[in-house]
């Protein structure tokens, strides 16, 4: 496993082991083995939202809506790979990360797009710093609504949020001073359990006492860009597919009707779909936030899902951070030659402390969630793809009737409406929930 303090800017085998923590860097992993990674990286808290994504949607568009959304990310993602595919035979070289398959395919492009190669990297790095500290103070959100319900049941007095959130401050800064991402091997495992435990629990809830579907709204509309923004946060995950690939025995395997990426995406979807929909059956427009908090806090089993999801969030965390950590520490360790370890551990302790204060200035998952849904994901997991594309095939064609072209628009066009209107919904959710009240408790 890869040190922090001497990574080499190697953003593929950093990428690789945040989902893949223990596993190794060797390329021997079969499909099976893949299969379960690309699910592990799918499958994560965002699942959580779901119920109030389907709740903005409605019951019977947030089926369609959540299969057009996987369809589109699974689609950019088979994008993504396949001209890294070109792109290998072009450089001879055997494996890249995201950032390098955008560095390179501008390099190789028509010459008025090559002065854009390092713009097209930098970019796609900063987009994923912001993706991930934007997840980090999420996942500080998270662990701290989940203990405030419970902590005031059994207290028997309100608590104030922000207080719990910087409370969680030393605590995360302990967990991000792991001087080596194999020790966080055990830490992952155990919030796998706590997490898996945790949504059986959910789910059983979740089946009793159902409502009849008539009850909820078929389709809303003016709501839709919250939806999508939300659903692409929780079900992208872009910035894993190419480490994945890179580390397969049979990388071929990766693509297809039947391949690894479709295999996976299919389940996600309908686990997505299947969460999403009982929780809005089964709470309507008093879906909260994070499903968890739905559930009635009165009871054991409930509070028992509360603290082992704010417990698996919590020991998430520490891998989600290395993501930002090695960005900033790849741009800057050159110029730290005196004290390379004393500046790598401040700058964990700045960026820990960063992603908290903005949890504290915004306490809410929703609204938060989808704006780095619509902000982050769509420009990574979208915009990004189709340029790439573009730019690869521009010396080769784009098809008969430059198919590719015309689809890309679409794809393009998905985008930016994703980034503007859900930036905007996400944002005036926000403003309301300020301008409203301010938020000082779950309610």
């Amino acid at each position: 496993m890869v040190n922090i303090s001497d990574s080499g800017g190697k953003h593929a085998s950093q990428e690789m082991e945040q989902f893949l923590p223990g596993d190794g860097l060797g390329g021997n992993n079969n499909d099976n083995e893949t299969l379960t990674h690309l699910l592990k990286a799918s499958l994560g808290t965002g699942i959580l939202s779901m119920p109030i994504a389907f709740m903005y949607s409605g019951i019977i568009m947030g089926i369609f809506a959540t299969i057009l959304t996987a369809f589109i990310c699974t689609h950019c993602s088979y994008v993504l790979v396949k001209c890294g595919h070109k792109l290998y035979y072009r450089t001879r070289r055997t494996k890249m990360s995201f950032a390098e398959i955008a560095e390179v395919s501008f390099q190789n492009g028509p010459k008025w797009c090559r002065g854009f190669a390092p713009i097209a990297k930098f970019s796609i790095l900063f987009g994923l710093f912001l993706t991930y500290f934007g997840t980090c103070s999420v996942y500080t959100v998270i662990v701290a609504k989940n203990f405030e319900q419970v902590m005031e049941h059994w207290l028997g007095y309100q608590l104030s949020l922000r207080l719990l959130i910087s409370c969680l401050l030393i605590p995360l800064i302990l967990l991000s001073w792991i001087p080596n991402l194999k020790y966080l091997a055990p830490v992952s495992m155990i919030a796998n359990v706590f997490m898996g435990l945790g949504l059986g629990i959910t789910f059983y809830y979740l089946v009793m006492d159902l409502p009849p579907i008539e009850s909820r709204g078929f389709a809303h509309v003016s709501t839709l860009p919250a939806f999508f923004s939300i659903t692409i946060f929780a079900m992208e995950a872009i910035g894993v597919v190419m480490p994945l690939e890179n580390n397969m025995k049979n990388p071929q395997h990766f693509l297809g009707i039947c391949g690894v990426l479709s295999q996976g995406m299919s389940g996600v979807t309908l686990i997505y779909m299947f969460l999403g929909f009982l929780g809005y059956l089964r709470y309507g427009d008093e879906t909260a936030e994070s499903i968890t908090l739905n559930l009635p806090v009165h009871e054991w089993p409930a509070q028992a899902v509360k603290v082992l999801i704010a417990l698996a969030v919590f020991c998430t965390f520490g891998l989600q951070f290395y993501v930002c950590l090695e960005i900033v520490w790849d741009s800057i360790k050159d110029k730290c030659t005196k004290r390379p370890t004393l500046v790598n551990y401040v700058l964990r302790t700045v960026l820990v402390t960063a992603a908290v204060v903005l949890a504290v200035s915004v306490p809410t998952i929703a609204p938060f969630m989808g704006l780095i849904g619509a902000f982050c994901f769509s420009i990574l997991g979208l915009i990004f793809p189709v340029l790439i594309e573009l730019v690869t095939h521009w010396d080769t064609g784009f098809g008969s009737y430059n198919w590719i072209v015309w689809k890309n628009i679409v794809i393009a066009i998905c985008g930016v409406a994703a980034l503007i209107f859900g930036s905007m919904s996400s944002l005036k959710d926000i403003i309301n929930l300020y301008t409203a009240e301010p938020l000082e408790s779950s309610t």
